[in-house]
């Protein structure tokens, strides 16, 4: 590899055709500001699912059970709360407010249930009508409605409308569930999730105001809500987080350089940056989804480290006396063979999340990797091009100039607090070495019981917005979020909540004798986590379809009863006439939701407690599955999620094995390549070893899980710490050459290079580190852990590192010549 060619033209564009670069690279970055316009949102949890088998199981299922050419579905929850919400006062709101919904064609309410239509029904069974039932309690007296309930109570699926305290002897519960069922187009009830856009979102808004005008004890709840809130999620944190992070990277940057023209270079080449990665997701058609928000801070992280060694490596140079063109001769030829390194490395790191089976981390793996790519454009060839012509400049006009010091010089505070680590390198170099490898290995172990999770919760605000967020002014200030309020209050008053269930999806030739008995059967003594209802788990399945029917038809019943040869009232025989008889009535359509077309699957839709786990709930799905006669698995919404839980493990210590062996193969290497010492690419990964080991152990010990937005930490972790630990070890190996001693290498070393460092390592923690503000935690989680893997890498580079290299000079650079060989670029000793 001829890179001695490569680094004579990289300079030969720097510092001969300095204007021309500059040109070429604002027209790029014209060109990619057009794809700015095309950048879409993608908010909530349905984008983890994509490609996920348990998710597509589930829309299997969700696609057979669905009559062809049928509306879709669509549910709103009614959340009433009142002193008693089974008087007849709140049970008159309750009915009043579904009748004004109902009577609203654009809302498209096909049914609905409530406790206090039952109620209602009890008193008068003729009552099948909202109007019928509001009528039915206008005239009902006190006595009636509590012997209503106490009968109701009896009922199945009563109770579990109700919160936790219902009384039925006093006609008492504190909080209800409504139930509203909408007809969607079948094309748009499919996209009617918990994530993006929802048809349901403008429906529930309009619910929600008719709920208020009842009296303010209602409120309303469900996928479209939810879906508006993840949006407003990702729009809330930018406006708070992009603000705060450029005021801390201004800040640090001012120390860092120190001079006003140079700031607004390493400002420019930063936002040039950006606008290339996101114009390039607009036009690939990538959507910019909750964990991309952590992109841009990364970015900035790399930007602003290559930023200031690349001008800090020329003022070192200035100082000495040399000229504008010598010195960033000199800068690039040194820097861009750094800089490749540490953007291979990080990108190394960034693209072995293309291992993982989530698409939005495959997403993150992607830009992050390009975003790095064209930061090492911008920072190694447009930035240098860029001082060359404003120092030029500075020579023909009055240009104002600062200071123009590098950071870190010898003499120095800053100096003499960097060379710590070599101090420690001259006394006892391997007792310190085997020190760290204990502490480390001890930090792993113990970040084998980081927890793993998946949970809607994740992807939304804390249930109150702290104090420091909320007082805010405008317009950066929150919105008013309430889902995980209403969450945390179904969960905590109702024995089962939204998407509380587990479908089993049973294939078996259902006409078959006994078919619908083994069904029965199979739900008998239901494991710990579902709710019971006798014996039984409770849910709806094709059995409640045949009895709901029966209760209204005589002739069925008969044919039923006809069939039922232990008379309880599942038949056992003919069941093909039975399925016939459904299919040609008006249960037709809530027949096929459980039956399918060809008859030989059918599923089961029970309930759990929202106290569950969803560990327990899918453990204890599965060993429900097992008690069915016939192929049974089990799936559902909180199984797919607990499903892409395990993949988030999976993915994260996949990524963490891919990252780290292909950065290590690539050192040995790139360093086999410039230097003839592989061995040198293993003395670089120690301490990025060594940062993994204790930011795991962090994670456990501040009781932060592995969760859509943390599975990528470990790799993201190598990926910038190397950058630290890449700059330390080729400016050794130059300064190795020039001093022909150790030590004296890695003073120099540390104050040349540290001092960059140092300034790289306060700005990109801050300017990450604002992602703690961000209005929901596993976002700030996210900036936290990334700020502290940067500071673990800063501070293993300079005191791990040099322990480390003075090991590798004794034992493995022994006998071997200090001059590099031809083509490298960098000057032999005599």
């Amino acid at each position: 590899m001829d890179t001695s060619r490569l680094l004579d033209w990289a300079d030969h564009l720097i510092v001969e055709r300095s204007l021309q670069v500059i040109f070429a690279f604002l027209i790029l970055s014209a060109l990619f500001a057009v794809g700015l316009s095309s950048v879409e949102t993608e908010a909530g949890t349905e984008q983890f699912a994509e490609e996920v088998p348990a998710e597509e199981a589930l829309q299997a299922i969700n696609t057979e059970f669905s009559p062809a050419f049928s509306t879709g579905g669509g549910s709103t929850q009614l959340i009433q709360t009142n002193e008693n919400v089974l008087s007849k006062q709140g049970m008159l709101r309750m009915l009043r407010a579904q009748e004004q919904m109902r009577d609203r064609e654009h809302l498209r309410i096909s049914s609905t249930s409530s406790a206090a239509a039952i109620v209602a029904q009890t008193i008068n069974p003729n009552a099948t009508t909202l109007e019928a039932q509001i009528m039915t309690l206008e005239r009902a007296t006190p006595i009636q409605i509590r012997t209503a309930v106490r009968t109701a109570a009896s009922r199945p699926g009563f109770e579990g409308l109700l919160s936790n305290d219902f009384n039925p002897n006093e006609a008492y519960a504190s909080s209800t569930i409504a139930v509203v069922q909408h007809d969607l187009p079948l094309e748009l009830s499919q996209g009617a999730g918990t994530g993006g856009a929802s048809p349901l979102t403008s429906i529930q808004v309009e619910m929600d105001r008719i709920a208020t005008q009842q009296g303010g004890d209602i409120r309303v709840f469900g996928s479209g809500i939810i879906s508006d809130e993840f949006s407003s999620v990702i729009v809330d944190t930018m406006i708070i987080v992009v603000p705060a992070a450029v005021i801390f990277i201004i800040f640090f940057l001012v120390f860092a350089y120190r001079d006003l023209m140079d700031l607004l270079l390493g400002v420019v080449s930063l936002a040039m940056a950006i606008i290339w990665t996101f114009g390039f997701m607009g036009l690939a058609g990538i959507a910019f989804n909750q964990i991309l928000i952590a992109v841009p801070p990364l970015m900035l992280a790399v930007g602003i480290d290559f930023g200031i060694h690349a001008v800090n490596r020329y003022r070192e140079e200035r100082v000495t006396g040399k000229g504008i063109d010598e010195s960033m001769t000199v800068t690039g030829r040194q820097l861009l063979v750094a800089f490749f390194i540490v953007t291979t490395t990080t990108v190394i790191g960034f693209m072995s999340n293309l291992t993982s089976q989530l698409l939005p981390i495959r997403d993150f793996g992607i830009v992050a990797s390009v975003g790095i790519i064209f930061t090492f454009l911008v920072f190694g060839i447009f930035l240098p091009s860029a001082k060359v012509a404003l120092d030029r400049a500075r020579t023909k006009y009055p240009i104002p100039t600062f200071s123009q010091t590098p950071l870190g010089s010898e003499g120095s505070r800053l100096g003499r607090a960097l060379t710590g680590g070599v101090f420690i390198a001259k006394r006892a170099p391997r007792a310190f070495l085997v020190v760290m490898v204990l502490v480390s290995m001890g930090s792993a172990y113990y970040a084998t019981g980081i927890d793993t999770s998946f949970t809607q919760e994740e992807f939304l605000p804390p249930e109150e917005t702290p104090v420091y967020l909320s007082s805010l002014p405008e317009p950066f200030k929150p919105s008013e979020y309430t889902i995980v309020g209403t969450l945390n209050f179904l969960e905590d008053n109702f024995e089962a909540s939204q998407d509380s269930s587990v479908t089993i999806y049973i294939q078996g030739p259902m006409e078959n004798d006994l078919a619908l008995e083994a069904l029965h059967r199979g739900s008998v003594d239901p494991p710990s986590s579902f709710i019971r209802d006798g014996r039984h788990a409770e849910g709806q399945s094709l059995i409640n379809v045949i009895q709901s029917r029966a209760a209204s038809d005589p002739e069925f019943a008969a044919l039923v009863a006809r069939n039922d040869l232990d008379g309880n009232g599942i038949p056992d025989d003919n069941l093909g006439e039975v399925y016939d008889y459904l299919l040609s009535s008006t249960s037709r359509a809530e027949t096929l939701r459980y039956l399918s077309e060809d008859r030989r699957s059918t599923r089961a839709v029970y309930s759990v407690k929202s106290s569950a786990s969803q560990k327990e709930i899918a453990a204890d799905g599965d060993a429900l599955a097992s008690q069915f006669r016939y192929t049974a698995t089990a799936t559902g919404g909180t199984i797919v999620f607990q499903a892409i839980s395990d993949l988030i493990l999976n993915s994260a210590l996949v990524s963490l094995a891919v990252a780290l062996g292909g950065t290590i193969v690539f050192l040995m290497f790139i360093f086999w390549v410039l230097e003839g010492r592989p061995s040198l690419g293993l003395a670089n990964v120690v301490p990025i070893v060594i940062t993994v080991a204790l930011l795991a152990g962090t994670m456990r010990y501040l009781g932060i899980s592995f969760n859509a937005f943390t599975a990528t930490i470990l790799a993201i972790t190598i990926g910038l710490g190397i950058d630290y630990s890449v700059h330390v070890v080729h400016r050794f190996v130059d300064e190795l050459h020039e001093q022909g001693a150790t030590m004296p290498a890695l003073e120099r070393t540390v104050l040349g290079t540290g001092g960059a460092l140092t300034g790289s390592m306060l700005t990109t923690v801050f300017g990450i580190g604002v992602l703690f503000l961000s209005v929901f935690p596993a976002i700030g989680q996210f900036g936290t852990l990334t700020a502290l893997s940067v500071v673990y890498s800063f501070l293993a580079s300079m005191i791990i590192l040099p322990s480390t290299l003075v090991v590798w000079d004794r034992y493995f650079n022994r006998g071997m010549p200090t001059h590099a060989p031809a083509g490298t670029g960098v000057p032999a000793d005599d």
